[in-house]
């Protein structure tokens, strides 16, 4: 893609009954966004349109039956139904829960069949959303089911980016989960998302330990010296520059953090406490790994905030210019590392 060709970014909406549709056309209420992008989100312009109503938002969106009829310099929206919702701000209902997933469904499809470049998800519901057609925790399992790629999820601003070794899944179940492949097959797309994606040549990562104190040599948990440390040194022996594993109790509080380009860590709370303490509301959800590039808020659906006006756009605002972004260092670098000249050795 050349640089002056406008990335095609498609949005799916979430649960309309939160605060996604609010977040995505207030960060499009500035024209400038136009000038990185032509967004394209998955819905219908009645609901866009009764949503503005409800909302005051004065924004103009041009209504389009197809992805490719998109207008480069206007705010699209995918007709993807006509028939009237009720909208019902800040309360989950079973019907905004149907139409958050058409949304990603519809979105989901267009970015591997190439009519959007990168995707950004609005909050769903984990609830509501759940149906014959959707048996997934999140987000991140879902789009690993339909894209090619094995994920990661990672956490980032432009200070820090915190990896999960394991995600949606319950505390019960963390240790049985924690072994050697999993943890290798984690640093390995960390290491290619670091490179391809974020453009660090030499990637170094720190990986958290499971069990308070790293175990205390066995006191407090064998996991940490009968897997992690033996695995991370396995690691290492390929050239790698990945250390731990790191006490997470006064990893972040010492700013250790600030030493390394990511961070693993062993469980979903381990990672994202710090992370939203840190940078609630500024931060970026990538779902790494994956052949392509979906990115979304760190926030969820926000029920509370819902028709009030109050909802900040930060989150998204830097979910949409990560998603940019990404997609044009990882075609840089596929353009490098597949173009790379043949040095020849004459006698």
């Amino acid at each position: 893609m050349d640089k002056s060709e406008k990335i095609k970014l498609g949005i799916s909406i979430g649960d309309f009954n939160g605060i996604g549709i609010e977040i995505i056309l207030k960060t499009f209420l500035d024209k400038r966004m136009l000038d990185f992008c032509t967004p394209i989100i998955f819905g219908s312009t009645k609901l866009i349109t009764s949503y503005k109503k409800n909302t005051n938002i004065n924004v103009l969106f041009n209504g389009i039956k197809q992805v490719d009829k998109a207008i480069q310099g206007k705010i699209n929206i995918v007709n993807l139904w006509k028939e009237d919702i009720d909208v019902e701000l800040g309360k989950p209902t079973k019907q905004s829960g149907k139409y958050a997933f058409l949304s990603l469904k519809a979105a989901t499809e267009a970015l591997n069949n190439g009519s959007i470049d990168v995707l950004v998800t609005a909050p769903i519901n984990k609830d509501n959303i759940q149906s014959e057609n959707f048996k997934f925790p999140g987000h991140t399992e879902y789009l690993e089911s339909k894209i090619e790629g094995d994920s990661l999820m990672i956490l980032m601003t432009n200070k820090i980016r915190i990896g999960l070794i394991t995600g949606h899944i319950p505390v019960s179940k963390i240790s049985e989960n924690i072994t050697p492949d999993l943890i290798k097959q984690k640093v390995a797309i960390l290491y290619t998302a670091l490179k391809q994606d974020f453009a660090i040549q030499k990637p170094k990562i720190a990986i958290l330990g499971l069990n308070p104190h790293c175990g205390d040599h066995g006191v407090i948990g064998l996991e940490d010296d009968e897997i992690i440390k033996p695995t991370i040194l396995e690691i290492q022996e390929e050239g790698k520059l990945v250390y731990g594993p790191y006490a997470a109790d006064s990893f972040f509080g010492s700013e250790n953090y600030k030493n390394f380009d990511a961070i693993l860590a062993m469980y979903h709370d381990q990672g994202l406490a710090p992370f939203k303490t840190l940078s609630f509301g500024e931060g970026v959800n990538y779902t790494a790994g994956l052949a392509k590039i979906r990115t979304s808020p760190d926030h969820g659906t926000a029920y509370e905030l819902a028709g009030k006006g109050q909802a900040s756009i930060n989150s998204f605002k830097e979910a949409v210019f990560s998603a940019i972004q990404i997609f044009r260092t990882r075609e840089e670098y596929k353009s490098l590392t597949e173009n790379t000249l043949k040095i020849t050795h004459q006698k």
